[in-house]
């Protein structure tokens, strides 16, 4: 009997593939509840194409999708998946062993993704493949239904010439469908059965009162101008910059930290509940990531508790290296098994240096790394604020290499002075008179002195800094202008309480950081 390819065929052969993805990726998923969210095939793959990706790639990424990019990463691998999806539904019209294998072969792409991971185990390679040969399997079903002829045929028993079975394959796909919306439903029930308990651990936590409370945030610190970001930043408006596709979800209860190394003469393990029973700290702190571009949103500023780091060092018998300690280098590593490498002189040289639990007066979000992350003030992130803390060793820059200094970032990164205007925005159009220029500016660990503005490159203007709190915050200020109708360029630097004026040289945020000034051009109507 012949058969005629003809574009109807084709297109539910596409269609066909897709289905057959469909579920090979909610079984994968299923099969993920039981071992590790990030063992998922989107997560494993999107995972270790963020660990490949060169440091310029991410940079563009950052600054064209922002914190959107995890979801844009996402869709990406989702597109390439379904064009390889179609690609084998169109080949099984032709050699259906051949597409069969093709979306098997997907599920050992996936799993030679998920054991490259940090922290993987043998099990997380275990949901790609059962996706894959369940993908194989249903391709195989519904493309065989396809070309199964219809009851109906010829006299002499010869099929139709040209025929498929529409209906047969159609009620296949239908069921096909419902069985994976309804194993997709059961798997996010799962999951989040799964991630009940960490869920309960964190709403059950109550932050005991620090031993060392802030002191209330300056009346002036917040001078309220309209368009400025406010001096305490919430939990849902911080900036999120890391490379987790999924969110780890820890159990507080069963949350461990071990501190061991070089130098260190008493290793500690301590569980969450030990680690509460020390003194607490509560210390506002302005972090700022080293991929924020002048002027970017890449910083905010919060009210930490948390155990000084410095404290719980000395605890282990670490010694910095100024008093003849062998470690110059503290590697924090998360629990998905990010690392990150923190000077060891600057975390015991007398700043407030957290292991913190709390943010704004609660436990931490599960976003911003519950239940224990660093925080470290004067460095930028990728070097001192590690989520979902779970180890700290000690070692030396020369021995070893974290995450992001193997991929060109530098090993030691204090933050910039920098500053922002944050209203008027760019390409604003304010009526010609008073107004009101203003934004924030940081220098953590070194404070701000001073805040200048100017007008087309004319003559510096000294703006009004709003009140201080403390010097690792950043600081708001404003200058009021008196506009003249045109196009004008405003820009803007800042001097550190060392005296250190904002260069105004434009760099970028490769290898430490950006540089420069911000300005921003307005057309203020008559």
């Amino acid at each position: 009997m012949t058969r005629t390819r003809t574009p109807k065929r084709y297109a539910l052969a596409a269609l066909g593939g897709l289905l057959a993805a469909f579920a090979g990726l909610v079984l994968a998923q299923l099969v993920a509840v039981a071992v590790r969210p990030e063992a998922a095939p989107l997560a494993a793959v999107g995972g270790a194409v963020v660990d490949r990706t060169p440091a310029a790639v991410k940079e563009w990424a950052v600054r064209q999708f922002g914190t959107d990019d995890k979801l844009v990463l996402t869709l990406g691998i989702g597109a390439v998946l379904a064009a390889a999806a179609v690609a084998a539904g169109l080949l099984a019209v032709h050699h259906l062993p051949s597409a069969a294998s093709l979306a098997a072969a997907f599920g050992a792409l996936g799993a030679a993704a998920a054991l490259s991971r940090p922290e993987a185990s043998w099990k997380d390679a275990l949901p790609s493949p059962a996706g894959g040969i369940t993908a194989a399997g249903v391709l195989y079903l519904l493309v065989t239904a396809l070309n199964r002829p219809p009851p109906r045929t010829l006299p002499g028993g010869s099929g139709r010439i040209g025929a498929m079975d529409r209906r047969g394959f159609g009620r296949l796909a239908l069921a096909t469908l419902v069985v994976s919306v309804g194993a997709g439903y059961a798997g996010r029930r799962l999951g989040a059965h799964g991630s009940a308990g960490a869920t309960a651990s964190r709403a059950g936590l109550v932050l005991p009162r620090p031993a060392v409370p802030a002191p209330p945030v300056p009346a002036g610190a917040d001078l309220r101008i309209p368009g400025t970001a406010r001096f305490l930043t919430p939990d849902q408006e911080f900036y999120r910059v890391d490379t987790a596709l999924v969110v780890p979800r820890v159990d507080a209860d069963s949350w461990r930290l071990d501190i061991h190394g070089d130098g260190v003469a008493r290793p500690l393990t301590l569980d969450l509940r030990e680690l509460l029973s020390r003194p607490l700290v509560e210390h506002d702190i302005t972090l700022t990531c080293v991929s924020n571009e002048v002027g970017g949103p890449y910083a905010g500023n919060a009210r930490w508790l948390g155990v000084r780091l410095a404290d719980l060092l000395r605890e282990a018998g670490v010694r910095p290296p100024s008093q003849g300690g062998p470690a110059d280098q503290l590697v924090a590593r998360s629990v998905d098994g990010m690392t990150l490498g923190t000077p060891v002189e600057a975390v015991m040289d007398g700043r407030e240096a957290l292991l913190a639990v709390g943010m704004n007066g609660e436990p931490l979000s599960f976003r911003h790394g519950f239940p224990v992350r660093m925080v470290v003030p004067g460095l930028y992130g990728y070097v001192s604020a590690c989520k979902w803390l779970r180890e700290l060793r000690l070692t030396t820059f020369g021995a070893y290499d974290a995450y992001w200094v193997r991929r060109s970032w530098a090993q030691r990164a204090p933050v910039k002075t920098q500053s922002r205007i944050d209203t008027p925005r760019a390409s604003a159009e304010p009526a010609a008179g008073r107004v009101a220029v203003a934004g924030v500016a940081w220098a953590q660990h070194r404070g701000i002195a001073r805040v200048e503005v100017r007008v087309d490159a004319g003559p510096w203007r000294e703006a009004r800094l709003a009140e201080a709190d403390g010097d690792d915050t950043w600081r708001q200020w404003v200058w009021f202008w008196e506009a003249a109708p045109g196009r004008h360029v405003l820009e803007v630097r800042a001097t550190d309480r060392t005296g250190a004026v904002q260069t105004g040289e434009r760099t970028g945020t490769l290898p430490d950081g950006a540089t420069g000034w911000h300005s921003v051009a307005v057309r203020v109507r008559s």
